[in-house]
């Protein structure tokens, strides 16, 4: 989805609820702002320090010839320089952690909405990770950019200083400090486009790295290998040439920012050198001009010096606003108790996210305890978009889905996904032990549950015949695992705990005869329990266990009954057709 289907797709009003909800996490850290803006006036108080030293050293020590004055305001200053180090010091350390505090107040906000638009637009190219969003507001809001922001009210009061001495040199101040500000200006218009173009460019790149280590055995197999590492390459080198021309205009403005600014103060001090030859200006007047000039550039030198910070920030926290506001918080629902297994689907009607067509129509049906339900048709029926609406995955665009009453979104996400286990039509595992698989990523599994969820779905012997048994470490990549090994361990998993309603997927498609046996075992088990089954499937010997059948097709129900019935039906209606086909052929 490009910027523009995405920002039609999130409204104004979004966008700013999720502004305000990063306000509200940075006004937690209001009292520490606070504390940082009284660091600030303190320190840049204390920048005065070095010009009044050179005014007393010029224009009282050197004429009085006092060198005790000298070692006594020299003792003076080594104090100032040294407390305005330790405040400048502490003003970091205080920013540090309220970037850190602003992190880790997020996290799992972020991370949360990020794998819910991730799961909702699985398809979706995502310009940027949250997470990475999230690190680069945390980096601007620690970084010296950040204490130059503080520091930036202050450049007018050296500016006003600076006249105090002479109009001329206030004049001259201000006008180089506007320059400068253009400069400043003209960099964001000029550095705005490039750095977009680099963001998106070095984003497509990193996607297509990712899909193509997903693939790295088909590539690999087939042959694809160099091929595939060719067109990777021509992404990259698209995305290193935007990320080097995008350097190469921030390096450029911030050479001329900082020569600029050495220009300026070495202009003050001709300009102040001339004042002092007409005897308008003392000598440490001239001097204090040029280091109080210094000081008041400093501020938007080091903007211009950080201007990748600001911007990977600016970008990151607009992302952020949009992530939370199109997937605002849930607030806490009275805890349910317990449902039976008991399904009601009525009229469902699923749009897939960013797609104008609906996948389900008006699709109704139910599942009573000790029940197993199989739902058929061919590819593209809509079978698959029924097992992730009935997961909580996709949001229903009508109708509703009910588990014992209560409608689905009603019960919070973890607590559904203890209640409704799920194999999806392609397994997955994650970095970790099998236990912690099967356990769905627990830190600290519960070793009992672990193994009944394997014995039901008779993987235990094979689990205990790898390596290490259930400590044996896979990855999401599989590993030394077998497709019809993924799919046993993912079934365990779908039926770990006690969930009251197993949704599976093609739950057969890498089973042999013996995995095949398995499954069957574990649905009448299950059943026994007084749990209910729904299987999404292709294989006949899928629906062995099934009571009821549910016939999709083009996304609408078609048939739904007792799975005699409704084979019988369905044959009917094939033959039908068939008979009607050739017909008109004769």
């Amino acid at each position: 989805m490009d910027d523009s289907l995405r920002m039609k797709s999130i409204s104004k009003d979004q966008i700013h609820q999720g502004h305000e909800e990063l306000s509200r996490i940075r006004a937690q850290s209001r009292g520490l702002y606070w504390g940082t803006a009284v660091f600030s006036v303190v320190i840049n108080a204390l920048m005065l320090t070095g010009p009044l030293f050179m005014l007393q050293v010029y224009d009282r020590v050197l004429g009085s010839g006092s060198e005790a004055t000298l070692v006594a305001l020299f003792g003076i200053v080594a104090f100032l320089y040294l407390l305005m180090g330790l405040l400048d010091g502490v003003r970091g350390r205080v920013l540090s952690r309220i970037g850190a505090r602003f992190q880790s107040s997020l996290e799992d906000r972020v991370f949360n909405a990020a794998m819910d638009r991730a799961a909702r637009n699985p398809r979706e190219k995502q310009r940027s990770s949250p997470m990475d969003d999230l690190s680069a507001v945390r980096r601007y809001i620690s970084s010296p950019i950040q204490a130059a922001m503080f520091d930036l009210p202050f450049t007018p009061v050296f500016l006003l200083g600076i006249a105090l001495f002479h109009p001329y040199l206030g004049l001259l101040a201000v006008g180089g400090g506007i320059i400068i500000v253009i400069v400043a200006l003209w960099h964001r218009a000029a550095a705005k486009d490039p750095q977009a173009a680099s963001q998106r460019a070095e984003a497509n790149a990193a996607n297509m790295a990712m899909r193509m280590a997903s693939s790295s055995e088909a590539l690999k197999s087939l042959g694809m290998q160099r091929a595939a590492f060719r067109r990777w390459l021509a992404a990259r080198h698209i995305a290193l040439t935007s990320a080097v021309e995008t350097s190469d205009t921030t390096h450029s403005f911030s050479a001329a920012s900082k020569a600029l600014r050495l220009f300026l103060q070495s202009a003050m001090l001709a300009m102040g050198a001339w004042l002092v030859l007409g005897r308008e200006l003392t000598p440490g007047a001239m001097i204090a001009g040029s280091i109080l000039l210094g000081r008041a550039l400093q501020p938007i030198d080091t903007l211009i010096g950080q201007w990748a910070v600001l911007q990977g920030a600016t970008r990151g926290r607009e992302n952020i606003a949009e992530l939370l506001g199109a997937h605002p918080v849930v607030s806490d629902r009275m805890a349910l108790p317990r449902p039976k297994a008991v399904l009601d689907v009525s009229n469902l009607t699923v749009i897939p996210p960013g797609q104008s067509q609906a996948s389900l129509r008006m699709v109704s049906f139910d599942v009573r305890p000790g029940e197993a339900v199989g739902i058929i048709g061919p590819s593209g029926a809509g079978k698959s978009t029924l097992a992730r609406a009935l997961t909580g995955v996709w949001a229903a665009s009508g109708g509703t889905i009910r588990l014992d009453s209560a409608k689905l979104d009603h019960y919070p996400d973890e607590t559904r996904g203890d209640y409704i286990g799920y194999l999806p039509q392609s397994v997955e595992l994650f970095d970790g032990t099998i236990a912690e698989n099967i356990a769905k990523l627990a830190l600290s599994p519960d070793h009992e549950a672990v193994v009944t969820a394997a014995k039901k779905t008779a993987a235990h012997e094979m689990i205990l015949a790898l390596p290490d048994g259930y400590d044996t470490q896979v990855s999401s990549s599989g590993g030394l695992l077998s497709g019809g090994q993924l799919q046993r361990i993912g079934l365990a998993r779908a039926f770990f705990g006690t969930p009251v309603l197993v949704i599976l997927d093609e739950p057969n498609s890498n089973l042999d005869n013996e995995g095949t046996m398995a499954l069957n075992t574990a649905i009448r088990s299950h059943k026994a329990e007084g749990g209910a089954i729904l299987i999404m499937a292709h294989r006949p010997s899928a629906i062995e266990e099934c009571e009821r059948l549910l016939v999709l097709n083009g996304g609408a129900r078609r048939a739904f009954g007792p799975k005699d019935a409704v084979l019988k039906e369905t044959v009917q209606n094939s033959a039908d057709i068939q008979r009607g086909g050739m017909g008109g052929v004769q």
